[in-house]
C-alpha cells in the first residue's frame, strides 16, 4: 500500500498541530479527510486537491458515522489510516478542589472522541486487511504533574486505549500506536505562555513527521507504542 492509494480521517485536522499533520499527509499523497467544527479555524487550510472537509462533532456518534462513511466513500483510495487528534487541556486545582463534573470534562474531551472515532473506523480498516491509528496522550501521562488530575487521567486512558486497539486487532493488520507530546509550539501555547523558551517547544511540523511515519508502511513492526515526541521541553 502506497499513500496515493490510501485515506486518512485527521480529525482536529484544522487545529495548530492538526494543520501541520494535514499539510504533511497531503504532501505525502494521502487523501485526507478532516471533519470540522468551529469554521473559524478553517482559515487554516486552504482548499485543494486530495483534501475534503467535513463538518462534524466527533463526541456525537452519528456525525462519526457520516464523516467515517465520507472517508470511505472512494474505492480507489480505501480508508487506511486514523489521526486522531481531538482533544484539550483544562488545569484545575488537586484532586480534592477538583468537581467530579471538570474531571469527567476532560474525558469526555480526550477519551470520548478517540474511541467514537476508532470504533467506526475499524470496520473499514478490516476489510481492507489491516491499516493504521495514531493516537496522542500526552507527557503528563507518564510524568504526571500537580492541579491537572483529569486531563492526566484521560490522556493515560488514551495511551491504554490505544495499546487496547494494538492487541485486539493486530492478528487483523490492524496496528495503533499513541505519540506522547510535551509542549507544543502552536500560536495558543504561545498566548498563554508568553514568557516560555518557545524554542525548547516541540514544532508541528516535526511532530506531523513523526506522524506520517507511524502511519507509512516503513513502521509495520510498531504497534502499541507510546512513542515520546517532546522536543527539548
Amino acid at each position: 500500500m502506497t499513500p496515493t492509494e490510501a485515506t486518512v480521517i485527521v480529525t482536529g485536522g484544522t487545529g495548530g498541530l492538526g494543520s501541520a499533520v494535514v499539510e504533511r499527509l497531503l504532501a505525502g499523497g494521502w487523501r485526507v479527510v478532516v471533519p470540522w467544527i468551529a469554521a473559524k479555524e478553517l482559515e487554516r487550510l486552504s482548499p485543494r486537491e486530495g483534501l475534503e472537509l467535513v463538518e462534524g462533532d466527533m463526541s456525537d456518534h452519528q456525525s462519526v458515522a457520516e464523516v467515517v462513511s465520507r472517508a470511505a466513500a472512494s474505492p480507489p483510495a480505501a480508508l487506511r489510516g486514523v489521526v486522531n487528534l481531538v482533544g484539550g487541556f483544562a488545569a484545575g486545582g488537586r484532586v480534592h478542589e477538583t468537581p467530579l463534573e471538570q474531571f469527567e470534562a476532560q474525558f469526555r474531551l480526550n477519551l470520548r472522541p478517540t474511541y467514537l472515532v476508532t470504533k467506526a473506523a475499524l470496520p473499514r480498516l478490516l476489510e481492507h486487511h489491516g491499516g493504521s491509528i495514531v493516537c496522542v496522550g500526552s507527557r503528563a501521562a507518564v510524568q504526571p504533574f500537580a492541579g491537572a488530575a483529569g486531563y492526566i487521567a484521560s490522556k493515560a486512558a488514551v495511551i491504554a486505549f490505544a495499546q487496547a486497539v494494538s492487541a485486539e486487532y493486530l492478528g487483523d493488520g490492524v496496528r495503533c500506536n499513541a505519540i506522547l507530546p510535551s509542549v507544543i509550539d502552536t500560536p495558543g501555547n504561545r498566548a498563554s505562555m508568553p514568557t516560555a523558551d518557545h524554542d525548547r517547544w516541540v514544532k508541528p511540523a516535526a511532530i506531523a513527521e513523526v506522524i506520517a511515519y507511524l502511519l507509512s508502511s516503513a513502521s509495520e513492526p510498531l504497534s502499541g507504542a507510546a512513542v515520546p515526541v517532546y522536543g527539548r521541553a
